[in-house]
């Protein structure tokens, strides 16, 4: 698995839209800490773009991976190679270029800016721990859809689906629930539901880290007395371990039962 592994981590390193996903967030890092006065602030504004962006660069880049090296995989299954070592060793080449690429991306502005002077390391630390974790979240979510389609247009249409759901459709269901159900006790409800999806669980991690949790209200409140615990950052942290796992487990899984 570990020859697999580099083989595709040194293939996507040489892509060019490697170079353009960490020349992005360069620029992008570099542009807000000119235009922020804290970098508390250019954290914030960093959140709000790794939260949407990373998801969508992990799902797009796993399922268009996998199809471009199909005949390649081909390949590799009639050598005496287990199926798993193969499409895990694919899975992990491009999880780990695309937080190899973020981690460069955004690190390489804020060491040059002095972040390590700075009493805001913890915030930008947490921001980068929570872009690696989606980036193999989604990574093996969309590897998994296009391991289980082999229908190009079909698979890309799902991973997509999955994508937009959780990071915007699920938002809207969550918040009519709320207003809808506002007269019953919701307290379990919204914590389930933010342990529920990997994005939100980030959100709200980040912004009680930035100590801003009240501007979402009650529910920041609740959020706060939870997740501000040891326990709850424990809690949350293992969920999103677990919603890394088992992408991981599903892929190993598949690729035993798949007829090629």
């Amino acid at each position: 698995m570990l020859k697999i592994l580099k083989y595709s981590f040194f293939d996507l390193i040489r892509s060019r839209w490697s170079y353009v996903y960490l020349i992005f967030y360069f620029l992008l890092s570099v542009v807000l800490l000119f235009l922020n006065p804290s970098l508390s602030k250019a954290i914030l504004t960093l959140m709000n773009v790794i939260i949407l962006l990373v998801p969508l660069i992990g799902t797009i880049f796993g399922v268009m991976y996998y199809y471009n090296s199909k005949e390649f995989t081909e390949l590799l299954l009639a050598l005496p190679i287990k199926r798993s070592s193969i499409f895990l060793g694919q899975f992990f080449g491009v999880a780990i270029s695309l937080s190899l690429s973020l981690i460069l991306g955004l690190g390489i502005p804020f060491i040059i800016y002095g972040i390590f002077n700075s009493t805001a390391i913890l915030e930008f630390s947490l921001l980068i721990l929570l872009g690696t974790f989606l980036s193999f979240i989604f990574s093996g979510i969309s590897y998994y859809i296009a391991l289980s389609n082999e229908n190009r247009i079909k698979g890309f249409g799902f991973a997509i689906l999955v994508w937009l759901f959780m990071a915007v459709i699920y938002d809207g269901i969550f918040l009519i629930a709320l207003n809808m159900f506002s007269d019953y006790p919701l307290d379990k409800f919204a914590l389930i539901a933010s342990l529920s999806n990997p994005i939100d669980l980030s959100r709200v991690m980040m912004l009680l880290k930035l100590d801003i949790s009240a501007l979402l209200g009650y529910t920041g409140a609740l959020f706060k007395n939870f997740f501000g615990s040891n326990m709850g950052s424990i809690i949350a942290f293992c969920i999103l371990v677990i919603w890394t796992v088992f992408p991981i487990l599903a892929l190993k899984i598949k690729s035993a039962k798949k007829d090629f």
